[in-house]
């Protein structure tokens, strides 16, 4: 491989979103918490399939979006994570390749089916959320391609995948392959429910090996036990060389030592849906600094990437971002 085959490897959980539209009268029927996100099991996920009707399946899953999201700038984007070898998993690495990203995690041939969520869509737009698992949280060391991680300038990682401990385990192998490499390394937090089970971990794995931190804000400050969005941020900053906070409307914060640099959000007339947000958000970041732009620019690209892809249903751009990005004149 050259170097820098690849801008950006993504690694995380691969999940196909099967979108249905329902009424109210389904939800109390199948005794869902409207609006809730639960997570069911395979005979649950195979029930569920079977009684809502007509679905649209897309591919998925935080960090896929975010390589979906690289891929759309016109970067150059990879992918790790686990599917089945049964039919939501051939979507899955159709959908991936077709948009331009290098999928070649070897499918498994038994045990759990593809991860898939089923959305619910009420009326109002009330998205009541069911997930199964399955496939995607057997990511191995053995799934971590060195040559990818050697051949990418920044490798990004999910932080849900720190939930198992052999997908933990190959999380830090790509860590320390890609530092031992030169290369740069990153990690998005997730939420807020993820930094409580993982933040003594995460507190030693960001001093030791990461270069680059997505949080939000609610996230930060659950990592260091705040209130204080400042005191976050000044804490980030000693640990690790680069912070990308979001704020949701109220914009982005960039921490670099004592450099704070402070974006907008980008303006949207209508928010549909805001999942995805975050991961779009870090795909126009990573992008930009992947190809050395100011941090400025590269924050205004992910404002630019979320506003769009919060505008629509779904978690993945609908329109080519490169050229929004030259509409928007950010390149």
């Amino acid at each position: 491989m050259s170097t820098h085959e690849f801008d950006v490897l993504t690694i995380g959980n691969a999940i196909v979103d099967v979108i249905a539209k329902v009424d109210d009268a389904f939800v109390s029927r199948e005794k869902l918490v409207k609006g809730s996100m639960n997570l069911i099991d395979e005979a649950r996920a195979e029930q569920l399939y079977a009684v809502m009707g007509p679905a649209t399946e897309i591919s998925g899953g935080s960090a896929g979006n975010t390589a979906a999201g690289v891929a759309s700038f016109g970067g150059r984007a990879a992918y790790f994570g686990k599917v089945k070898e049964d039919q939501l998993g051939a979507i899955y690495s159709h959908d991936m390749k077709s948009i331009g990203v290098h999928f070649t995690t070897p499918k498994a041939k038994d045990g759990p089916a593809t991860a898939r969520s089923f959305i619910l869509v009420t009326p109002d737009g009330e998205r009541t959320m069911n997930t199964y698992l399955g496939a995607c949280v057997n990511l191995t060391t053995a799934d971590v391609d060195k040559a990818v991680v050697e051949a990418t300038k920044v490798t990004y990682m999910e932080g849900y995948l720190y939930d198992k401990p052999e997908a933990k385990a190959a999380f830090r192998e790509a860590a320390r392959i890609a530092r031992a490499a030169g290369r740069l390394t990153s990690i998005t937090l997730s939420d807020s429910f993820c930094v409580e089970r993982h933040r003594d971990d995460w507190h030693d794995l960001i001093k030791s090996s990461i270069d680059i931190v997505f949080a939000n804000e609610s996230e930060i400050k659950s990592l260091y036990k705040t209130q204080n969005f400042d005191g976050a941020a000044e804490a980030i900053s000693r640990d690790c060389p680069l912070a990308v906070l979001t704020r949701s409307h109220k914009g982005c914060v960039v921490v670099r030592g004592d450099e704070r640099v402070i974006v907008p959000a980008h303006p949207v007339e209508h928010v549909a849906d805001v999942t995805g947000a975050g991961d779009l958000f870090a795909s126009g970041f990573l992008f930009g600094h992947t190809h050395g732009k100011p941090l400025r620019q590269c924050a205004a690209l992910g404002s630019l990437a979320a506003a769009e892809v919060i505008s629509h249903t779904g978690a993945r751009p609908e329109v080519n971002l490169l050229q929004l990005a030259r509409d928007n004149g950010l390149i």
